[in-house]
């Protein structure tokens, strides 16, 4: 095969990356939550978000790369994610609904609560986890087949999903947030509460079956 037959190849790979990743991404989730509610307060949270999942994304990527899939298909890595990660969404539930009254203070912390929460929620997520060691990690392999090079330039792809996804999601609630009324907002945090309490709660009975 030729060089430009295989920049074809893989340029439609990134393409299909971009597409899977998306449909992920866009995914309401325990990360999506929180990116709502902390764009309510900072334009740019859904970056910080973004790069506190990255944290946890980049070394887990390079991780599957290098042959360590079979860490976290163990059943009992699993279910101990699965379990404390329930315990630690349902605290950031909770967290967020003690502090939804407080419209003109910052909610759940500060700019670095953003980039922790980001941290958290990802990990928290065994369905993250999940994801990679699966679909993830087919797309790796199919990376692989076109060199280390090729590898970064697909992390950087996946992760950019997630940065533009959490980014459009923060800077919309922040635009559109001074015409909310105060039914609105009390909807828009109870639904982030329930995201993340429901899914703590789901994560924490997967683990207990």
């Amino acid at each position: 095969m030729n060089a430009a037959a295989t920049m074809t190849d893989f340029y439609y790979f990134l393409l299909s990356v971009a597409f899977i990743s998306l449909s992920g991404v866009m995914m309401p989730g325990p990360v999506f939550a929180m990116a709502v509610a902390k764009g309510y307060k900072d334009r740019k949270a859904g970056i910080l978000i973004a790069l506190g999942h990255a944290a946890v994304e980049f070394p887990l990527m390079f991780l599957i790369y290098f042959g360590f899939t079979w860490f976290f298909s163990s059943i009992t890595v699993q279910k101990v994610i699965s379990f404390v990660g329930g315990l630690i969404l349902i605290y950031t539930g909770l967290h967020l609904f003690k502090t939804q009254k407080k419209k003109n203070e910052e909610l759940a912390g500060s700019k670095r609560g953003s980039f922790v929460v980001g941290v958290l929620t990802t990990v928290a997520n065994p369905y993250f986890f999940l994801w990679w060691i699966t679909i993830g990690a087919a797309l790796i392999l199919n990376a692989s087949t076109f060199g280390f090079t090729a590898f970064l330039v697909f992390t950087v792809v996946h992760w950019s999903c997630d940065l533009l996804w959490d980014a459009f999601v923060s800077a919309t609630v922040y635009g559109t947030r001074r015409f909310w009324t105060d039914k609105a907002y009390k909807i828009v945090f109870a639904f982030c509460f329930v995201i993340l309490v429901g899914f703590g709660v789901w994560f924490i009975v997967s683990a207990l079956r």
